[in-house]
């Protein structure tokens, strides 16, 4: 037999035909594999959750998201408050040395009350130093000075006022301690 007739006869062989456990568990399979249908109280259920947890995961969202928000906003208030202080220590610094031009230092003495009632209006509020017991949360001590006048640790002179935003200090007083 040559590869001609060899492949020919190949051709005309039939398939084999399946066993009968074959067709039997062909026949059982679709059975099995049948799920039982959910009921109406079942599928209202699964849908119930998915809202429930829909819902929750909307509301953390919107929470965290108002946080972020506020969190940004008092943080972009203090930046610009911090802005002006300069203007401040300036203006203070004016009325400090004063003027023989009564006008000019009442145009100055203006300025620093517009000043301070806008700054009121924002919520910033200075910190009291003078007479205090040093706080390393509000002041910055910069020079100690040996006195017996003085209690221990009281703050003896502010050299740069101190300011606060709510409960965050946006610069801290700068001052002279008593040791």
């Amino acid at each position: 037999m040559d590869k001609k007739e060899k492949n020919e006869k190949e051709q005309e062989t039939p398939a084999p035909e399946t066993p009968d456990t074959e067709k039997a568990e062909a026949a059982e399979a679709p059975k099995a594999e049948e799920k039982k249908e959910p009921t109406p109280e079942e599928l209202l259920a699964a849908e119930k959750d998915k809202y429930l947890r829909l819902y929750a995961e909307y509301d953390n969202y919107r929470k965290r998201s108002q946080k972020e928000r506020e969190a940004l906003y008092a943080q972009v208030k203090a930046d610009a408050v911090t802005a002006f202080l300069p203007v401040y220590d300036n203006l203070e610094r004016a009325l400090k040395l004063g003027c023989a031009d009564e006008a000019f230092l009442k145009g100055i003495r203006m300025t620093m009350t517009q000043l301070t009632g806008v700054l009121e209006k924002l919520g910033v509020q200075p910190i009291e130093a003078v007479g205090q017991k040093f706080d390393a949360n509000l002041h910055n001590a910069v020079v100690h000075v040996d006195d017996d006048r003085y209690g221990e640790n009281e703050v003896v002179e502010e050299l740069q006022k101190g300011f606060t935003l709510g409960e965050k200090v946006i610069r801290f007083s700068m001052v002279k301690v008593a040791n």
